[in-house]
């Protein structure tokens, strides 16, 4: 997993090493606390650590109503690393920009680190239920622009006042101040429409799931700028293993299906619609194509100059 490895563009030798390094950031994923109760401390710290020796540039923190909170998780990675940068969540309902902000100069005053911020216009819709916010989709990603806003003016260091349809700050000041070196880097969803036009909005990395490659919108243009990918791997020792046990973590009977259907219910993401619509699709291809039995695998290459995040979801190959 190291950059050395992940080259975009027609390049060789120890140009490509370099490119990839200009224009390639890999993310690693936090196990959950929810699906990883025991020694939780001591498995964030193990995939941390091992994370910055593959060469991380950092390691995405979730949030929701159901684990720890995502701030107490990002300073035991913090703690446990020399550089790796928690890519922490961030869901306005939880609360004020200016708590982020200050949490992020509070960081980099303790630690000199950097972090990244996931900024989450949605989540379950359970969880929005439960803290009545009944914003529409689409809103809450003009609300998330305001947030995400004044984060990054109060973290560039002059006093900020604001005025918007969500929030308001006469004079606001943070301290203590961040370095220009360590300012948050921003990423957001950039799967539905309202998400990409956000991320332009706010400067931001917008990250995306790869569609199949013979799709229109597989394909990254220099014009929507940086730009992320989310990708899930299964590691085993053997391609055989590695099959035997992703289908039967995600498997293709009733079930299954079952488990997609409530997926795609309990959350208003635009990626989850979207993936129903491809799987739905994929099965159509099988049974007109029996002796195709397995997904494409390619993700469509990016411009040379277009900077790269891939965020992963690892498996851990013991587990």
């Amino acid at each position: 997993m190291s950059n050395d490895l992940a080259v975009l563009g027609d390049v060789s030798g120890v140009a490509a090493a370099e490119n990839a390094r200009s224009t390639l950031q890999i993310f690693s994923t936090c196990p959950s606390s929810l699906t990883h109760p025991d020694h939780y401390v001591e498995q964030v710290t193990a995939v941390a650590r091992w994370s910055e020796q593959a060469g991380c540039a950092g390691i995405l923190v979730y949030t929701d109503n159901s684990i720890v909170d995502s701030w107490q998780v990002a300073q035991i990675i913090i703690r446990a690393t020399h550089s790796l940068s928690p890519l922490v969540a961030v869901q306005p309902v939880y609360m004020h920009p200016y708590s982020v902000a200050k949490i992020v100069s509070s960081l980099a005053f303790l630690y000199g680190r950097r972090v990244y911020l996931n900024m989450v216009a949605g989540g379950f819709k359970n969880d929005l239920i439960a803290l009545n916010d009944q914003t529409p989709h689409d809103a809450r990603y003009a609300r998330l622009v305001e947030y995400t806003t004044i984060i990054q003016r109060l973290t560039e260091g002059k006093p900020v006042s604001y005025e918007g349809q969500f929030y308001t700050v006469k004079g606001l000041s943070l301290n203590p101040k961040v370095p220009a070196e360590l300012r948050p880097g921003v990423l957001v969803s950039g799967s539905s429409p309202a998400g990409l036009e956000a991320a332009q909005e706010m400067g931001a990395l917008a990250v995306r799931y790869p569609e199949p490659p013979d799709r229109k919108e597989a394909q990254l243009t220099p014009e929507m700028g940086p730009c992320g990918l989310r990708v899930g791997i299964v590691t085993r020792p053997t391609e055989q293993h590695a099959w035997t046990v992703a289908i039967d973590r995600f498997p293709e009977d009733r079930q299954g299906q079952l488990t997609r259907q409530l997926a795609t219910k309990v959350s208003d993401s635009a990626w989850h619609k979207s993936l129903h619509g491809i799987g739905q699709e994929n099965q159509d291809v099988a049974d007109n194509q029996p002796g195709r039995d397995r997904p494409d695998t390619e993700i469509a290459e990016a411009s040379p100059r277009q900077r790269l995040a891939i965020i992963l979801a690892v498996v851990d190959p013991h587990g």
